[in-house]
C-alpha cells in the first residue's frame, strides 16, 4: 500500500508543521501539499518541512489560476503519476483528525471510495454554531434530494480514493471549482460504478486562519446539483 493524502493550501501557515508532524506519525503515509501560490509563505514553510521529513512530504507549487478543485485535480493527478495506490483528500485546518486516516484506509478495502462523514451515525460536527450546523446539515439534503446521491455527507472534503477508481474518474472535464467540487467528484464515483462507503467523523471547526467560503463558491454550489441532475444517468463501468 502507498497511500498519499493531499492537503491544498491558501494562507495556511501556521498549520503546515503541525499538521505534517501528525501526519508522519502514520509510517506508511505520503503527504503532498499543494500550494496555491499563498501570499502568506506557506509555499515556503511547506518547502521547510518537506526539507525536512525524509522525502515523506513533497509540495507542488501552483502558478496558475487559483481554486480548491483545481488544486486537488492538480495532486490527484501527481499522486497517480508517482504510484499512489490510495489518495487521501483532507484540509489543511485541523478540521479533520488525521488520526482518522488510518480507519478511511481500513475502509477502502472493502469500497473505492471512502468519505469521512458527518451525518451518518456516530459523525458529529464540534465547535460549530447553530446556524452553521443547520446550514451544512440543509446543504447536503439539498444535494441528495435533487442529485439522488446515496451519500449522506456529499460535500466532505475528508476522503480516501482507490487509485483504480480515480483513474476511471473524467478529471479533465470536471465543471466545478469550489466546495461543490466534491459533491461533483461524488456524482462521477458513483457513475463510474464505484462503491462508496461513509465512515463516521468529527468535524472540528477551524483551529486557525479564515474560512474561504464567498459568494462565488455559494453560488456555484446551489446550481451544480441541478446541472448534475440535468446529465444522463448512465453508469459508466
Amino acid at each position: 500500500m502507498r497511500p498519499v493524502v493531499l492537503v491544498p493550501t491558501y494562507n495556511e501557515r501556521a498549520n503546515i508543521a503541525p499538521l505534517c508532524a501528525e501526519l508522519l506519525r502514520i509510517a506508511y503515509l505520503g503527504v503532498l501539499i499543494i500550494d496555491d501560490n499563498s501570499p502568506d509563505g506557506t509555499g515556503a514553510e511547506a518547502d521547510r518541512v518537506a526539507g525536512a521529513s525524509g522525502g515523506r512530504v513533497s509540495v507542488l507549487h501552483r502558478t496558475g489560476p487559483r481554486g480548491f478543485g483545481l488544486s486537488y485535480l492538480d495532486g490527484m493527478r501527481a499522486a497517480l503519476h508517482a504510484g499512489a495506490t490510495h489518495v487521501c483528500q483532507m484540509d489543511a485546518d485541523f478540521s479533520h483528525d488525521p488520526a482518522d486516516i488510518p480507519r478511511l484506509l481500513d475502509a477502502s478495502a472493502r469500497a473505492d471510495l471512502v468519505i469521512g462523514s458527518r451525518y451518518v451515525s456516530g459523525g458529529q460536527l464540534k465547535n460549530w454554531a447553530f446556524h452553521r450546523v443547520a446550514m451544512s446539515a440543509i446543504a447536503n439534503r439539498y444535494v441528495r434530494v435533487i442529485t439522488r446521491l446515496p451519500v449522506h455527507d456529499c460535500t466532505s472534503g475528508f476522503r480516501c480514493w482507490r487509485r483504480e477508481l480515480l483513474e476511471r474518474l473524467p478529471l479533465d472535464g470536471m465543471l466545478s471549482d469550489g466546495y461543490a467540487f466534491q459533491v461533483e467528484l461524488t456524482w462521477e464515483a458513483v457513475m463510474a460504478g464505484g462503491r462508496v462507503a461513509e465512515v463516521p467523523i468529527a468535524f472540528v471547526d477551524r483551529r486557525q486562519g479564515a474560512s474561504k467560503m464567498s459568494g462565488r463558491v455559494i453560488a456555484e454550489s446551489v446550481l451544480l446539483p441541478w446541472r448534475l441532475a440535468a446529465r444522463p444517468r448512465v453508469r459508466r463501468l
